[in-house]
């Protein structure tokens, strides 16, 4: 069981004790019973309950419960080694925690939405930026306006020359949607945490983390029109097809995909400010697994960031066949490229194959890793985790797999976008469910956990 969850089981259970305000009111509290009501937390934590209770005045009845769950939160507060993200209490802690959950799963919708923009040829339809945005078109000559514009660019020359203004509106309002989902994001990241601040919910160590990760959404924005810019730029052959720069996506979608993990991450640390452990052997599981997944998470960001080397050279295109790459197992032109090193991220061959084995290797990995782990005495959560990041590998191979057989049509490719930071976030949770807990709490473990 978590231990936060203990603390706040603590809290509920002691709303069923029999006349609870007894034990804020009298003080005939013996030893025998403090520890039969506060038996169940760490020595530590039920020895600060128990005189926080003592030193309550007789006949003191409410609110008691929001007392004795500050008093609990008070506790996790002065553990050694434990320093809470959040430290105004547990409506605090739940109310930022689900901003921040929510600030996540916002980042992950508009990592779908890029990869619907991408994949539907929109990103080059709106030839210029504002920071703090614009109005869409709203008049046909406006709408005309904003179409001559795009005419001037070489996607418009080379591939959708003869287009309809029906189906530039199209692609437009999904480039516009996909700006103003973002700025959006800023605002309601940037509000909660104004108020947070003044409410004085956050922490110094918090609250800088949390400035680093908005400076880095802005940033985002920027990074966005620096990518859109390179495929506004004409082609270096008459041959060659408009697109952004393949090393300017792929540092687009990695802020993107760095901002969900620091949300998620910090959103976890808050509401788990302790890992799930209820003996010193499971902490010890929990230590072998670490040394296994951090490699592995590493190697699943990198097969991530590989695949958006495939997409901005449109990879994903050529060679749809599997397990060989046409006729062949490995194609012959992958190091055709000068210098060699060029080839791994522009030649369309060897961006393909090292996707590919990224991703073969990735799924070895975690399934090496949940063999592994099949006889370690670890947390039941743990184990859940393992198994289900185990589950959503195969899942992201399946899909990708289809996508590419497929020729990468838009509901597939954006839902292999999603599977790969669904991925991602199995591994931040397996990261932060096996981290080192704190001194206190090692202390006050059982060598075996009780059985059930």
């Amino acid at each position: 069981m978590f231990r936060s969850r203990v603390v706040w089981s603590f809290v509920r259970r002691s709303k069923d004790l029999h006349g609870i305000y007894k034990l804020q009111g009298k003080s005939g509290l013996s030893k025998s019973s403090a520890e039969e009501s506060f038996g169940h937390l760490t020595p530590g934590i039920a020895r600060q309950c128990f005189h926080a209770f003592q030193s309550l005045p007789k006949g003191h009845h409410v609110p008691y419960a929001r007392k004795m769950s500050n008093v609990a939160y008070a506790a996790l507060e002065n553990k050694e080694g434990l320093k809470l993200l959040v430290t105004a209490g547990p409506h605090a802690k739940k109310w930022v925690g689900i901003w921040l959950f929510g600030s996540a799963a916002w980042v992950f919708s508009m990592v779908v939405l890029g990869g619907i923009t991408r994949l539907t040829r929109s990103g080059l339809s709106m030839t210029d930026w504002k920071f703090t945005g614009s109005l869409p078109p709203l008049s046909r000559e406006e709408w005309l306006n904003e179409f001559e514009k795009y005419k001037q660019s070489p996607e418009y020359k080379r591939i959708n020359r003869g287009m309809s203004l029906e189906d530039f509106k199209f692609i437009y309002w999904m480039e516009y949607a996909h700006r103003m989902w973002g700025r959006a994001l800023g605002i309601m990241f940037a509000l909660p945490f104004s108020y947070f601040l003044r409410k004085g919910y956050i922490t110094l160590r918090l609250g800088l983390r949390l400035s680093a990760l908005f400076a880095l959404g802005a940033g985002q924005g920027l990074i966005g029109w620096w990518m859109v810019k390179s495929g506004l730029e004409e082609p270096p052959t008459e041959y060659a097809q408009p697109r952004v720069s393949p090393y300017r996506l792929a540092a687009h979608l990695t802020s993107a995909f760095a901002i969900y993990c620091g949300l998620l991450w910090t959103g976890l640390s808050i509401v788990m400010p302790e890992p799930p452990a209820e003996s010193v052997a499971w902490i010890r599981g929990a230590a072998k697994v670490r040394r296994l997944v951090l490699p592995i998470s590493l190697l699943v960001g990198v097969t991530a960031v590989s695949g958006a080397f495939v997409a901005g050279n449109d990879a994903g295109h050529a060679f749809n066949t599997f397990p060989k790459m046409g006729d062949t197992w490995i194609p012959d032109d992958i190091f055709d490229m000068k210098p060699l090193v060029r080839n791994f991220f522009e030649n369309t061959s060897t961006v393909q194959l090292d996707h590919r084995v990224l991703a073969t290797a990735t799924l070895v990995s975690i399934a090496t890793l949940w063999w592994s782990t099949r006889t370690l005495d670890i947390h039941p959560a743990v184990r859940y985790l393992i198994g289900n990041t185990a589950g959503m590998a195969t899942l992201q191979v399946i899909l990708g797999v289809s996508t590419l057989l497929s020729y990468v049509p838009v509901s597939l490719g954006a839902a292999h976008q999603a599977g790969a930071l669904t991925l991602l976030t199995f591994m931040v949770m397996l990261n932060h469910t096996v981290r080192r807990p704190s001194m206190s709490l090692l202390k006050s473990l059982p060598q075996v956990a009780k059985a059930n």
